[in-house]
């Protein structure tokens, strides 16, 4: 059974970001770890998501094709809409 303490899936992919950052307090850092320490869906978010940033972290604006650059813009303007 789970404890209000215990995160959802959802609530990890919210928090994924500072947890790679570092930006979250112990408690919070705490919970993510626990959650991903039972959760293989989540482990394998979190290291697709390490390995896109490695990935990507080598790409340079000029190597991205104009059109994709475009898709990508237009679809970021629309993301909450």
């Amino acid at each position: 059974m789970a404890s209000s303490e215990d995160l959802t899936c959802a609530q990890l992919v919210e928090l994924v970001s500072d947890y790679i950052e570092g930006a979250l307090a112990p408690a919070e850092k705490t919970r993510v770890e626990e959650h991903l320490a039972g959760c293989t869906g989540c482990s394998i978010y979190l290291e697709q998501l390490r390995a896109t940033i490695e990935l990507t972290g080598r790409l340079r604006p000029e190597d991205v094709p104009d059109e994709a650059a475009a898709a990508l813009l237009t679809a970021f303007r629309h993301w909450n809409a």
